[in-house]
């Protein structure tokens, strides 16, 4: 698979039995559908993102990609528990693509972030305009 980013080549690593997409350019990550749920549930998973985030930041300004899984356009998201995250996203395969750093991002709720999940709030990514 060739990153939608960058064009490098995309390497498959693996954490607790589920295997995940990193370029070897950019370092992004692409997940298939539900990987990243999963991923972000197990703990010290974060290793598989091992970019750079200064990178990762240069690289998400680049927003309209095709899924490296069936070559649709894919959408910009925009995190619901994390509004500074924002992912592209694949309306087909369900896939997401997430810069390095992103993952990392994810993984460690500020105490908001916390709050507005353990009190309520929306359970998925909203569409980022």
């Amino acid at each position: 698979m060739i990153c939608p980013k960058c064009a490098a080549e995309m390497e498959l690593v693996t954490f607790e039995g589920i295997t995940v997409d990193r370029c070897t350019g950019c370092k992004g990550l692409w997940f298939d559908a539900n990987e990243q749920k999963e991923l972000k549930r197990k703990k010290g998973s974060e290793v598989i993102d091992s970019g750079d985030a200064a990178t990762g930041r240069r690289m998400d300004k680049i927003t309209r990609i095709n899924c490296p899984r069936c070559q649709k356009p894919m959408i910009r998201m925009v995190d619901v528990d994390q509004h500074h995250i924002d992912y592209e996203a694949c309306t087909t395969c369900y896939g997401i693509f997430l810069d390095a750093g992103e993952f990392r991002d994810l993984k460690n709720d500020t105490m908001s972030e916390y709050l507005r999940k353990t009190f309520g709030g929306p359970a998925s990514g909203t569409p980022k305009s």
